[in-house]
């Protein structure tokens, strides 16, 4: 933890020495060490009047949500088929306490589209009724990383092709009643478009709705690749912090931290690119990485890639995972094998895809591989020589990244 302390210092902040910086002592960045100011001093914003706006059910025609409100979702608030919902730089949004059906959420069906793009200097916020943070902050003052499920997240489907079990090239999301036909997702349109996510921060979410099934912050359904996703931060989620659920959607810029669950999950065999990421496990996360692969018989080439990112927990490879991994610094990596009852025939898993090409690992530090099994199965030892042959040590180079728009950093949590 403290290789990673420093490591994560090293990459994402540009530390401020005896140059020009904030000169003003009573700005929340100043600098002593500070001989010229530079104007980049920043100040504790001083809440903005504001009146809060209730949403309920199905948006059925274009609206605008706006910083001078406080939006506050009541159960399953959905952008339907055909429909924009925009929202403004430095709006805030607050879901409403609940669990099952009752479980906030914000959920962009099929054919809709979601524009909310934000800046660093004023980026779109997503927490609970219980935050008491006013429109003009970054952060509020009586929540921390510990409070989790305090309403559900973000749902955004698409058209863009998965691998669901069955060979079925449509599925229902995880928290939707398969009743509710806004809860699908997948197709044949790679391209798809849900719209442009930008500099968004989704806190404290992941409401139970069912005997342990969470929502995720930023549940990714059959995305894809039209849609823009870039630079969002989730913290405090109970279950993970950005799910993907096939498509081919990318992602750029990616925050998660204290998650109850894993920091990213792949499923159903995603098929874009994540690049730029921090995952920072809290003391209840499981995985900071959970990636499998795909589960029918439908689109099941596609591949992933990570790259440019960082993680102190385990990355779990494993149900078939296939893709590439480059210029990471992780912690451990687990590489899962299969067998059938006889305990001697291969199952196509991560093992496999690894020593047939199709999972690759470069240009990546990490403390340990190990292979593992789900099964009873003994596994034999030239599997672990092999693995360690296929995948080397090495020294990535990550350029530092901003971010001092998120909670993690306001909190001093990074």
């Amino acid at each position: 933890m403290n290789k990673f302390n420093v490591i994560l210092g090293m990459v994402i902040f540009l530390v401020s020495c005896s140059k020009p910086g904030c000169t003003d002592p009573t700005a929340t960045n100043y600098n002593e060490k500070a001989k010229k100011d530079d104007g980049t001093c920043e100040y504790v914003a001083e809440p903005l009047p504001s009146s809060t706006v209730t949403k309920a059910g199905a948006i059925t025609a274009n609206e605008t949500w706006t910083a001078d409100n406080v939006y506050k979702l009541v159960g399953k608030v959905v952008v339907e088929d055909g429909v924009t919902l925009t929202i403004e730089p430095g709006t805030i949004v607050k879901g409403e306490e609940g669990t099952g059906t009752l479980a906030s959420a914000l959920v962009v069906a099929q054919g809709g589209m979601l524009n909310a793009v934000g800046t660093a200097s004023a980026p779109i916020i997503f927490t609970s009724v219980l935050d008491n943070i006013q429109p003009g902050q970054l952060t509020g003052t009586n929540l921390d990383e510990t409070d989790q499920g305090l309403w559900g997240g973000i749902i955004v489907l698409g058209y863009a092709p998965i691998s669901a079990a069955d060979g079925d090239v449509l599925s229902q999301i995880e928290g939707i009643p398969t009743s509710d036909t806004f809860g699908a997702f997948g197709g044949n349109t790679p391209t798809d478009n849900s719209g442009h996510l930008e500099y968004i921060s989704i806190r404290h979410g992941g409401a139970l709705i069912g005997a342990g099934n969470e929502i995720n912050g930023l549940t990714l359904g059959g995305v894809g690749a039209g849609t823009t996703i870039s630079n969002i931060e989730v913290v405090a989620n109970l279950d993970d912090g950005v799910e993907f659920f096939g498509g081919t959607v990318n992602a750029t810029n990616i925050i998660v931290g204290f998650q109850g669950d894993d920091g990213i999950d792949i499923d159903m065999n995603y098929a874009g690119t994540v690049d730029n990421f921090v995952v920072v496990n809290g003391t209840n996360s499981d995985e900071s990485m959970e990636i499998d692969g795909p589960e029918g018989t439908t689109y099941t080439t596609g591949l992933f890639t990570l790259t440019n990112g960082v993680v102190n927990g385990n990355v779990d490879l494993k149900s078939s995972a296939q893709g590439i991994l480059t210029n990471l610094i992780l912690n451990n990596i687990k590489i899962r094998c299969n067998f059938l009852t006889d305990c001697t025939t291969e199952k196509t898993d991560a093992y496999t895809n690894l020593v047939d090409g199709n999972l690759i690992i470069s240009n990546t530090s990490f403390s340990n591989v190990e292979v593992y099994t789900a099964t009873s199965c003994t596994i034999p030892s030239t599997y672990q020589t092999t693995t360690e042959n296929l995948i080397q040590n090495s020294s990535p180079t990550l350029s530092p990244l901003n971010w001092s728009w998120t909670w993690m950093s306001a909190n001093s949590k990074l």
